[in-house]
């Protein structure tokens, strides 16, 4: 039976430096963000604010620099992004392409993929989304029906994506759709391949779902006879199910899956009249933050620690949606500072989608439980 490892990761040398060259930067770009700004964290799409990021070279920071990246360390990237999230900067216009869609080119994709692709993303240009959930599939990506089917000088793209966060707003889409039926007595995820899919092309339309919070971030999006060159494959075909699988670890283990209710906790933390609930969920996060260190260091290893990385995002986000009750119940919310009142009061109405993105909690837990041997 597999067991579960966390070696301890420090920051790289030099990090103190690189951190307060990032609060400098957050703090001329913040000084007119609300506190609904805030408590989207990377929900929150900007593309001013990801040109400038890309601007300072802190997109794209660990790729090679033909590619418009910077050739610098996985834990140098590390500190860069818990200073956005600590912020509760809008990271979102860059967030997708900078952490799964561009490492994923860089792995699987062709040399033309990426180099058409990569630079703008580094230079902040270019916004990605993810085209997994389908309807009436919920969380059971085997069993999706978009289909990509050989035509002349390419393919044809047909079906629906739901749940797919800034489609309406995004350039491009990493797409896994079926381009061949699964064996009758196969595994039911055979025959399934990764596109990436110009939003721009004819046929495609994205309808943006209202949310609780009378937001669109999560969107329909149908294919229509849509046609796609013959180079928007990525990879090799039949094998997206395992370049997907292999890209979650990147999106379920970073600093996303347990800062983002934090500027929440920072400003309660201001006004609170007791510390000692306040130190106890502080403990809570430094232990989780070196769980999600030592991922890091092991994906900057060149190893694939899905089972680390799950549990890491199941009990990130645990601990996320716990802190804006914890909040209600250390203070009179209500009647305290408006930025905090505000800011509890978005924090509270998009804490659900926490444990939705990258993986619900039974899935989650069914990866760990599978990884370890125990079913």
């Amino acid at each position: 039976m597999a067991g579960l490892r966390f070696d301890l990761r420090d920051s790289p040398p030099g990090s103190a430096a690189l951190r307060r060259e990032v609060r400098a930067f957050l703090a001329e770009q913040g000084r007119n963000w609300t506190p609904e700004v805030r408590g989207r964290s990377w929900m929150g799409f900007d593309r001013d604010f990801t040109r400038a990021v890309g601007a300072r070279g802190w997109i794209g920071m660990t790729w090679p620099k033909r590619y418009g990246g910077h050739e610098r360390s996985a834990m140098e990237r590390y500190v860069v992004l818990e200073e956005m999230l600590a912020a509760g900067a809008p990271v979102g216009a860059h967030w997708i392409g900078d952490r799964q869609s561009g490492p994923l080119l860089l792995r699987f994709g062709t040399e033309a993929q990426r180099m058409r692709v990569l630079p703008a993303i580094a230079r902040g240009e270019a916004a990605f989304c993810i085209g997994l959930s389908e309807p009436d599939s919920g969380s059971d990506l085997a069993s999706l029906r978009t289909r990509a089917e050989r035509v002349p000088g390419g393919w044809r793209l047909n079906g629906r994506k739901i749940w797919t966060s800034f489609a309406h707003l995004c350039d491009w889409m990493i797409a896994l759709v079926r381009t061949s039926p699964a064996e009758k007595d196969g595994p039911r995820h055979a025959g399934l391949s990764q596109f990436l899919v110009d939003l721009r092309l004819s046929g495609i339309s994205i309808r943006p779902i209202r949310e609780l919070t009378g937001e669109e971030g999560f969107n329909e999006v149908t294919f229509d006879d849509v046609l796609l060159p013959e180079d928007a494959l990525i990879g090799r075909e039949g094998e997206g199910w395992a370049q997907a699988t292999s890209e979650l670890a990147f999106e379920r283990s970073g600093p996303d899956r347990i800062l983002s209710s934090y500027p929440l906790l920072a400003a309660t933390a201001e006004v609170a009249p007791d510390p000692v609930p306040i130190g106890r969920m502080v403990a809570r996060l430094v232990t989780l933050r070196a769980m999600s260190l030592s991922v890091a260091g092991m994906l900057q290893d060149g190893q694939s620690p899905a089972r680390e990385a799950a549990l890491v995002k199941d009990l990130g986000n645990s601990f996320e949606q716990s802190v804006p009750e914890r909040v209600r119940d250390l203070l009179d919310v209500h009647n305290g500072p408006e930025e905090l009142r505000r800011l509890h009061a978005y924090v509270t109405q998009v804490a659900p989608t926490f444990s939705l993105r990258g993986g619900t909690r039974e899935i989650l837990r069914g990866i760990i439980a599978r990884e370890l041997g125990l079913r």
